[in-house]
């Protein structure tokens, strides 16, 4: 994709999200999760790790259809690559992953799950923020930092016909609040913010 249509997918997140101040904050993955899930569906998680999530979400939807991709044969999985799946599914979930991955193989990334998802299914994914200092380059294995414009820019651009974006800082309560609502418009101010990931849900026309 040339750089000024990538830039037009940019410009409609920032005019959906003017800057990041304007990204609510979620405080805990699981129960943001199961309200964009019904009994039933077909899950699909990739970088699974040991399946944690998996167990956690089956215990509030025992019904659910739970499939895991992950290239790290430490733990038994559905999947070892994303071309091995010829299934689709309700809902595509992956954490921390797509920074791994280097421009290029990331878009290609956006592009397979909108492939793997069916009609009005949903891809639910987080990446390091960038405006938290350190939490991007607190892993040498980091090969593509994403500002939140670009990665809503990167799923609208292949196929997603709308996004949400949040800021997600699951932390203890007290160091929430103190971060939260005496603090904020310090880290404002400076033009850092203290959360650690951003939070992206984009669904599939």
């Amino acid at each position: 994709m040339r750089w000024g249509e990538q830039l037009l997918f940019r410009e409609k997140v920032h005019q959906q999200y003017p800057d990041l101040w304007s990204l609510k904050i979620v405080r805990k993955r699981l129960p943001f999760i199961l309200k964009y899930l019904k009994e039933g569906e077909a899950v699909l998680e990739i970088g699974a790790f040991n399946r944690e999530l998996g167990e956690r979400i089956k215990k509030y939807c025992p019904r659910i259809q739970y499939k895991s991709m992950d290239i790290d044969p430490t733990y038994s999985h559905d999947y070892a690559s994303l071309e091995e799946i010829e299934e689709t599914f309700d809902m595509v979930l992956l954490f921390e992953v797509i920074e791994h991955l280097n421009r290029e193989k990331g878009r290609g990334l956006a592009r397979k799950i909108c492939e793997l998802l069916k009609s009005g299914g949903r891809v639910i994914l987080t990446t390091p923020n960038v405006y938290t200092p350190g939490q991007y380059w607190k892993d040498v294995s980091h090969e593509t930092p994403y500002h939140y414009e670009e990665l809503g820019g990167l799923f609208l651009s292949e196929g997603f016909e709308s996004i949400e974006m949040y800021r997600l800082f699951s932390e203890p309560f007290l160091r929430y609040f103190f971060r939260v609502c005496l603090f904020s418009s310090l880290f404002h101010f400076l033009g850092i913010d203290f959360t650690k990931s951003i939070l992206l849900v984009a669904r599939k026309g």
